[in-house]
């Protein structure tokens, strides 16, 4: 097939290097913003009176038929064609004749491809954050489910002080609110059109790039041609923006698999996101948490990838940057995947309270608690710490936990001791106690769920 960049060469390259050189086989996806792309082009040629209105016309009809016929399966990609802009290009060449060669004029691969993947990954983005956002629903409304649902808090993975399920869930959705606000940076910072950079210097054409991207939904043009070809910031800052939501869905992926084993059993799966063992009948595997937490790794593989092939390239444009959409593509496609499955796990994932609530009697988690009765009642805190910790030692001897000695036993160990520390030991107390804005208390949880549906709102 002749090559339409054929002229300085005869156009005729060995099949291998074909293959090599295409990437239709993974830039076909951007058709619509091609063809869109194309359309408004045409539009400002003959606004600007570099061709006529008929010839701009005929243009966008073309352009029209080709989208109508890609999106009905009519039309079928060409995958001897060298990409998407040479694809289409073709075929309205081949459905207009002459008239199809115009749309080319003052422009260059080089600037449409770089409008092609801004335009689809600003549409990517918000896909993303729609996804994001239904999780963060989901967790939230979750935490409401379980505001009150006591449990133990972590430090070096060892008990640490009470909390509530409820609170340890909002935790999550703040951090998911973060990524929702990289990801609307971004998309801010990538809102600025190319289209008109040409290969790298501009163009000798009166056009008007402003017009363009105004039709384009962007914000401005990108001002200046050398940068606008060859920048791929947007795409490394999406990248890294989907890697650190893909980090937090990994940490709490590792957490919902703790959760859901037999030694914690704070949380039950749904089966519908739940595996079972080819061998071993008993088995209920959190594969889908798994995954999640695997597949970060693959994103971050993406993101690396593309800032090591970034790193030694002189300006403007080169070959090398075709490599920025495979990485891109696949991690926007990985963390759309992980949402949606997230989403659903989340929504049916129910809680153990009784054992959360067990498992932090057990933790002693409330012996700080009990120090600071002491202190209260005018003990010294170290001499208060000691007595509590041979209280602790006590209760590990007789299998027991600290609400349940008896006062007597309590009052062998210090005169202060009355029948009100019971009270002040009690979980739900300890975590009432903590009334600090951003705390656990119930009050404090409610008032993080009500903050986080107000900034979906």
């Amino acid at each position: 097939m002749a090559k339409m960049w054929a002229g300085r060469t005869d156009g005729t390259t060995e099949k291998i290097a074909d293959d090599f050189n295409s990437s239709i086989h993974f830039d076909s996806r951007m058709y619509r913003q091609d063809i869109t792309g194309s359309m408004i082009h045409a539009a400002m040629l003959a606004k600007q009176g570099i061709i006529s209105e008929t010839d701009a016309d005929t243009l966008v009809d073309g352009l029209e038929g080709i989208l109508k016929d890609l999106d009905s399966g009519a039309l079928e990609f060409d995958w001897e064609c060298e990409d998407i802009h040479m694809f289409v290009e073709q075929v309205l060449t081949q459905r207009l004749g002459d008239v199809g060669k115009k749309l080319h004029t003052a422009r260059s691969r080089n600037d449409q491809v770089a409008l092609d993947v801004r335009m689809y990954l600003r549409d990517e983005i918000d896909e993303i954050t729609a996804l994001t956002k239904t999780l963060i629903a989901a967790v939230t409304a979750k935490a409401e489910e379980y505001y009150d649902a006591i449990m133990p808090g972590y430090t070096h993975l060892q008990r640490a002080q009470p909390i509530t399920f409820g609170h340890h869930l909002m935790a999550y959705a703040m951090m998911l609110l973060r990524d929702v606000d990289r990801l609307a940076d971004t998309r801010k910072r990538m809102n600025l059109s190319p289209i008109g950079c040409c290969a790298l210097a501009g163009t000798t054409y009166e056009t008007d790039r402003r017009f363009e991207a105004e039709k384009l939904g962007f914000d401005g043009i990108c001002l200046n041609s050398l940068d606008g070809v060859s920048d791929r910031d947007f795409c490394v800052e999406l990248m890294s923006a989907i890697a650190t939501l893909m980090m937090h869905l990994s940490r709490f992926s590792e957490e919902i698999i703790l959760w859901s084993s037999w030694e914690f059993k704070f949380v039950e799966l749904s089966d519908a996101y739940t595996t079972g063992s080819s061998i071993m009948p008993q088995k209920k595997n959190p594969d889908m948490a798994e995954l999640v937490r695997g597949k970060t790794g693959r994103v971050y593989g993406d993101l690396m990838a593309l800032l090591t092939t970034l790193k030694g390239l002189p300006l403007a444009y080169n070959k090398d940057m075709q490599e920025d959409k495979e990485a891109v593509f696949d991690a926007c496609d990985t963390v759309k995947m992980c949402l949606k499955v997230f989403s659903g796990m989340i929504e049916t994932l129910k809680a153990n309270t009784a054992n959360m609530k067990r498992a932090a009697q057990k933790g002693f988690i409330n012996a700080t608690d009990l120090a600071d009765y002491l202190v209260k009642k005018g003990m010294p805190f170290r001499s208060a710490y000691k007595i509590s910790g041979q209280l602790v030692a006590l209760c590990i001897q007789n299998n027991t936990v600290l609400e349940e000695l008896p006062l007597s036993t309590y009052l062998s160990y210090s005169e202060l001791f009355e029948a009100d520390l019971y009270e002040h030991i009690d979980l739900t107390t300890c975590v009432e106690k903590r009334i600090s804005e951003g705390g656990t208390s119930t009050a404090s949880v409610k008032a993080q769920i009500a903050f986080v549906r107000e900034a979906l709102a």
